[in-house]
């Protein structure tokens, strides 16, 4: 966020604020924002590496994304020695911080809008309600269907899940190995459009 203006009221982390409150804030995060760049990681990757080495690899990508290239910048957590970029750590950042804070919300708006768009291949799961999360009937579909592509195997049972961008992972059928990868890429190309922000997609979300 722009050093030299004002944080906008009403800010805060993501999980704090209700869908109607981080739909109203995102359109004015994009309109102050520098830039957005949104990052990623595989369901593959989380399962390979743990959820840790997998958010770095998403505060990475979200970087690379970037319009215009950051002198330094401020992480959610503990410092990352592999980050290979000036920056400042802070704990519980998306609560203290308001640029975490922002990119957060820009996160979390970015995954439910894909969790919805997924929602009508996978329906049994009701994804379009529960964007991805452990209610009651999300976990019973999982004990009734099985779990997808998209669901996180080191996670038993599910309590969340995350997106699988990578294209040598086999698609279900009728679905292209591409897609996901194109909703994400619609995402931003939708913020871009309503302005810019600077964000990585969570889960794993990390906020830059």
């Amino acid at each position: 966020m722009p050093h030299e203006k004002r944080a906008m009221p009403g800010i805060n982390d993501s999980k704090q604020l209700s869908a109607r409150k981080r739909e109203q804030l995102v359109h004015k995060i994009l309109a102050a924002a520098v830039g957005v760049g949104i990052g990623a990681a595989s369901v593959r990757e989380i399962d390979r590496y743990n959820i840790y080495q997998a958010s770095v690899l998403a505060i990475r990508r979200a970087l690379r994304r970037l319009p215009v290239a950051p002198h330094h910048v401020v992480v959610d957590g503990k410092a990352i020695r592999t980050l290979h970029v000036g920056h400042t750590a802070v704990v519980h950042g998306d609560a203290r911080c308001y640029s975490i804070a922002c990119a957060s919300i820009v996160a979390k708006i970015t995954r439910d809008r894909v969790m919805r768009a997924l929602g009508p291949r996978y329906p049994v799961y009701k994804w379009e309600e529960n964007v991805g999360y452990a209610t009651a009937l999300h976990l019973r579909s999982i004990a009734a269907h099985g779990i997808t592509p998209h669901h996180r195997r080191s996670f038993l049972p599910v309590s969340q899940i995350s997106l699988d961008f990578s294209p040598d992972v086999a698609p279900p059928a009728g679905e292209d190995a591409g897609d996901l990868s194109a909703l994400v890429e619609s995402m931003e190309s939708e913020f871009r459009n309503e302005g810019p922000a600077a964000s990585s997609l969570k889960e794993p979300p990390q906020a830059s």
